[in-house]
């Protein structure tokens, strides 16, 4: 069991070293396998030398017992020929056999012993073997998860320091100064165009209309008397548009309508010019 003993402190004097380098996991567990597998075979290669010199042991042991019956059958065979010094001669051979034989099979018995540990103590480190090959797989997997984590948590813990926040304000408040500019340089440019003219104007018609709105909305609480019915307009006439010569027109309340306010827009414009002038 020797061999056992040395394989196992091989391992973990493996182990030790490159433990000790903190080398990458992946590396290193790729590493650890490989030198398993090493000595694995050189574990295989010992046994099966051990194995070997079980047959050999067991070979000889078989031997003897050849031996032993051969030279009985010619102790018999001085016998037979009234040579009883020949068969005693005989006889010392075979009982020298006899004790060979016998050494032969007790070391053959404590060989096959070990040979029978050996291949349980193999076969449990083959399972370990194994076993690790079949972890390496998860064990790389976690570690590429914890690897994860960890970046997650140093961004996390980047993004809470105030200098990541204090430029990120910054930034914000540049933006602001720039459309606050924007807009000051858009407004000074109407003031010096005349639109704002034109945007009072629009100003009074949206607020007219809100002023329309709100009035209907009381009406129709309640709030406010009733809008007068509608006075029939008059017809109107309008004289020809030549020398006078066609007869008057006479405009429907609809198309009179319309032409006041054809007028009244005629009157606005003109207006604008005279206060542009």
């Amino acid at each position: 069991m020797g061999i056992f003993s040395r394989l196992a402190t091989l391992i973990k004097a493996n182990l030790n070293d490159l433990i000790s380098r903190s080398e990458d996991p992946d590396k290193m567990l790729e590493q650890i396998v490989l030198d398993m597998n090493t000595q694995l075979l050189e574990a295989k290669k010992q046994v099966a030398v051990t194995i070997a010199d079980e047959k050999r042991l067991r070979s000889q042991a078989d031997q003897q017992k050849v031996l032993i019956a051969e030279w009985e059958k010619k102790a018999m065979l001085a016998v037979r020929a009234n040579n009883d010094e020949l068969a005693r001669e005989a006889l010392a051979r075979k009982k020298e056999h006899a004790a060979l034989g016998e050494q032969f099979e007790q070391q053959w018995a404590k060989q096959k012993q070990a040979v029978d540990q050996l291949k349980l103590a193999l076969r449990a480190l083959n399972s370990k073997i194994e076993e690790a090959k079949r972890k390496k797989g998860l064990l790389i997997a976690r570690k590429k998860r914890a690897e994860a984590q960890r970046a997650i948590q140093e961004t996390m813990s980047g993004l809470r320091t105030n200098s990541a926040f204090d430029a990120f304000d910054r930034m914000s408040s540049k933006i602001e100064t720039m459309e606050a500019e924007a807009e000051a340089g858009a407004e000074l440019a109407e003031q010096y165009s005349g639109d704002v003219l034109a945007q009072k104007f629009q100003q009074l018609e949206a607020t007219s209309g809100a002023d329309e709105d709100l009035l209907e909305l009381k009406r129709k609480m309640g709030l406010a008397p009733p809008a007068p019915a509608p006075v029939a307009a008059a017809p109107v006439r309008v004289a020809a548009a030549a020398q006078g010569t066609e007869p008057d027109v006479e405009l429907s309340a609809a198309e009179q309508e319309e032409l006041s306010k054809a007028l009244a827009e005629l009157e606005a414009e003109d207006q604008v010019r005279q206060v542009k002038r």
